[in-house]
């Protein structure tokens, strides 16, 4: 059956099974607005941050070690990709992701109350005194965002190196083959294959450097500076031990803010981060328009390169084979150039 929740501003009924809370459903009523959540990258990088806070909080004596270990439990569900059907708020919501960082809350206060025998609902593991302690959106949030572009980031990162040793490998291979140059797309002077494809590694390669450069500072963590940067609610000792928890879980440097007013205040260390994953989209997209460009014909073109046929590529024209990998490339790059934009406009507000 469902159950009835309370809250500042009355009751509110949760429907049967459901593991959120109150704030999460009345964000749930008040935004139907795209039907996208959250991914899942950012749902378990969430719940490393409420796992590393919980345990810190347990070293301080702050919180009970039965309560640690059982938030503990309900963050390693979430990580594991347990539970995802239960974080219901839409991505376009209330400012700073207070409705977000109450449904994870709300969700993980309800796993740990059932892992102590209790139910959905019966707070024995309260969302705000005991998952959220210590805690605000306002450091919680931007954390979060912190930890999941690291994440992704180091995943991101290898693949990019592995296209660039392709070009490499490539480059070498074909490093005596004599091919006409082209400035303007006009004939120019001759180069070799070899020549063309180091440039593509070494763009590739410098792409990444350029991200590695960005993401240093997005390692910088603001857990406990609470409301807006001054610590209310956040005792000593519990931000570094935090920052230490996430760095050792996750085999990444995390630390803790040279300043954490500025990181409550300002978003521009997502600005770098993004621009830089801008450059190594630029940078395939220009790859993927040159091979797009050096594969047309193949009769009637330039016809200089031969795509691996993935796939037909006409509805009327059997045998018809188009360059549809480099396609598919520009449309993501051209997606991660508009995410650009939304981020650097976000930020400035």
């Amino acid at each position: 059956m469902p159950r009835t929740e309370r809250d500042a501003l009355g009751d509110v009924t949760i429907p049967d099974g459901a593991l959120w809370g109150a704030h999460a459903q009345r964000s749930h009523d008040n935004f139907p607005i795209s039907g996208r959540l959250p991914r899942p990258e950012f749902l378990a990088s969430a719940a490393h941050v409420k796992r590393a806070a919980a345990i810190a909080h347990g070293a301080t004596g702050r919180l009970e070690q039965p309560i640690v270990d059982a938030i503990i439990w309900a963050s390693e569900e979430v990580i594991a990709g347990r539970h995802l059907d239960q974080f219901i708020v839409d991505v376009y919501q209330a400012g700073a992701g207070t409705s977000f960082n109450m449904n994870m809350n709300e969700v993980l206060a309800s796993l740990a109350s059932m892992r102590l025998g209790g139910q959905p609902g019966d707070h024995e593991v309260s969302a705000h005194d005991h998952v959220n302690m210590g805690q605000s959106t306002n450091d919680i949030f931007p954390t979060t965002m912190r930890v999941a572009a690291a994440v992704l980031w180091s995943r991101t990162r290898g693949q990019a190196l592995a296209l660039a040793d392709a070009f490499g490998k490539l480059a070498r291979g074909t490093d005596g083959i004599l091919k006409t140059g082209r400035t303007h797309l006009q004939d120019a002077v001759p180069i070799r294959y070899g020549q063309e494809f180091s440039g593509y590694e070494d763009a590739l390669r410098q792409a990444v450097e350029q991200a590695d450069a960005a993401i240093h500072y997005v390692y910088e963590l603001n857990l406990g500076a609470t409301a807006n940067g001054t610590g209310l609610n956040a005792e000593p000792g519990y931000p570094e031990a935090a920052a230490r928890e996430l760095s050792e879980r996750l085999g990444l440097p995390f630390r803790p803010p040279r300043n954490r007013f500025r990181l409550t205040q300002s978003m521009g260390d997502f600005v770098f981060f993004s621009a830089a994953l801008q450059v190594l989209a630029i940078e395939l997209s220009r790859i993927a328009s040159d091979l797009r460009l050096l594969s047309s014909g193949p009769h009637a073109g330039i016809g200089e390169v031969q795509l691996p046929a993935v796939q037909p590529g006409s509805s009327i024209m059997p045998g018809k084979v188009n360059p549809s990998i480099p396609e598919m490339v520009n449309m993501v790059a051209l997606d991660v150039i508009g995410a650009h934009t939304t981020v650097s406009t976000a930020s400035s507000n």
